[in-house]
Order: C-alpha cells, then structure tokens, then sequence
C-alpha cells in the first residue's frame, strides 16, 4: 500500500501572502503561475490563486486646454489587476520567494504572519 504525500509543514509555520498587481494581466497571471509551480515543487500548502476585482482608474479631460473651440474631451483609463497567493511554511521560503526573478511590471508584496490560521482550505489546481 503506498503512504500518501503530505504537504510539508515545518515546526514552526507562517502563513505567508503574496500579492500580485500589475497593469498588464498576462504578465501579473505568468508571475503567478511561476510562484505557483516553485511552492508546489517545495510541497507547501498553496491557497489560491485568488483574483481580486480589476481597479479601473479613469480621468477624463477637455482636448483644449484654453477652452475655445467645440466642446471635445478626452477619456484616458488604467486598470490595475491583483492576485493574491496564500502560503504555510517556514522563513526559507520567504528567502527563496524573494530571490526569484520576476516580470519588474509586476509588484510583489510579501506579508508573513505568524499565526497559522485553520480555517483555510487546500485549494487542489
């Protein structure tokens, strides 16, 4: 009978988050995919991904800017996309999180608590 792999949680476990934005969604979803595989391949717990909504920033403007002339306007917008990575494991994996290359149109934030919370679940990809 074969013994059933468990994920790895050390003595002492953190719960880490990784958030992810970015203004270019196959960039943000790339870098994720590779944080992603690099915990799997540890055998860490992973949560997620989770998409947050897309933040969508607009400003609208007049075309002229002394006023004259017919009534025209422009509309200009940006949209920030996020996901965030939930994690239990030790302070190594932080090392190595933050020693991975990455897309620099990514932002990475990276909070460790810790406290394990218990009322997570394993989400299976």
């Amino acid at each position: 009978m074969e013994m059933e792999k468990k994920p790895r949680i050390e003595d002492n476990p953190h719960k880490i988050r990784l958030t992810f934005t970015g203004t270019n969604v196959k960039s943000v979803e790339k870098v994720v995919t590779d944080y992603l595989t690099a915990a799997k391949k540890k055998e860490l717990q992973v949560y997620g991904p989770i998409r947050m909504p897309t933040k969508t920033l607009r400003i609208t403007t007049r075309k002229t800017p002394c006023g004259e002339g017919s009534k025209t306007w422009s509309r200009y917008q940006l949209r920030i996309h996020k996901r965030v990575l939930d994690f239990r494991s030790g302070t190594e994996a932080v090392q190595d999180f933050t020693r991975m290359n990455q897309d620099p149109s990514v932002t990475i934030e990276i909070i460790v608590d810790d406290v394990v919370r218990n009322n997570l679940k394993p989400v299976e990809a």
